[in-house]
C-alpha cells in the first residue's frame, strides 16, 4: 500500500482522519484559513513529494495549480485545512507487537529531524519504554491504541504475511491565520502505508 492507497483507506475507516479533497480547476480555498497542499502518485516513489504546509489561500492555490501541471496524469494533488500539531508520531501495527513513537509538535521533528521524545513497544501485556514514559498521557495512549483492533481486522492478511501497517498521527488543534491554536485538541491520522 502506497501513500495514495493509504489516504483512500483512511477515508473509509473508522479512524479520525484529515478531511482531504482532490484539488481541481474548480477548487476555491477559504481566505480565512491556512491550508496544506500535498501530492500522491499512482506509481513509483512516494517519499518526499512536494508539499506546502500551513500557507494562506493564495499561496496554496498557486502552489496547487503548478503542482497539478507538473504531476499531469502521474497522481493527484490534495488539500485540507492546516492544523497545529501539539504532539505527533507514528504507530506501527504488526501481528505480535505495536510500536508508538512520539515527538513534541510536528511529525517532521521525528522523520526529518530525528528527534524523538518516546518510543513504546507493546507486545501482549508487556510494555517497554525508551525516553520520557510520561510524554503521552494514559488517555492519549489509549486513544491511539483503541484503533489497533480495527487496523488488525482490516489488514489481517497483510499482518499474517509478516507485514506491518504504519500510520502517522498528531494530537492537533485548529488555528487562526497566525497559527494560534483554537478549540479543543483532537487526534488525527493523516498517512498510512504497509511495510
Amino acid at each position: 500500500m502506497n501513500k495514495l492507497m493509504g489516504l483512500y483507506e483512511l477515508k473509509q475507516m473508522q479512524l479520525p482522519t484529515i478531511q482531504w479533497k482532490v484539488f481541481t480547476d474548480e477548487t476555491k480555498l477559504d481566505d480565512d484559513m491556512l491550508w496544506t497542499i500535498r501530492s500522491a502518485v499512482y506509481r513509483g516513489s512516494d517519499l518526499n513529494l512536494p508539499r506546502k504546509v500551513g500557507v494562506n489561500s493564495l499561496d496554496a492555490m498557486n502552489f496547487a495549480i503548478e503542482l497539478c501541471k507538473a504531476m499531469k496524469d502521474d497522481g493527484i494533488v490534495i488539500y485540507y485545512p492546516y492544523f497545529v500539531a501539539i504532539k505527533s508520531g507514528t504507530i506501527e501495527v504488526a501481528a505480535e507487537k505495536i510500536v508508538i513513537e512520539a515527538v513534541k509538535a510536528d511529525l517532521w521533528n521525528l522523520v526529518s529531524g530525528s528527534k524523538k521524545d518516546v518510543t513504546y513497544w507493546i507486545a501482549g501485556d508487556e510494555e517497554k519504554t525508551d525516553g520520557d514514559k510520561d510524554f503521552l498521557t494514559e488517555r492519549e495512549k489509549k486513544d491511539l491504541l483503541r484503533y489497533v483492533k480495527e487496523i488488525k481486522r482490516i489488514f489481517r492478511s497483510d499482518l499474517t504475511e509478516g507485514k506491518s501497517i504504519l500510520l502517522e498521527w498528531s494530537i492537533a488543534q485548529n488555528c487562526d491565520l497566525e497559527r494560534n491554536p483554537l478549540g479543543e485538541e483532537y487526534l488525527v491520522f493523516y498517512e498510512m502505508r504497509s511495510l
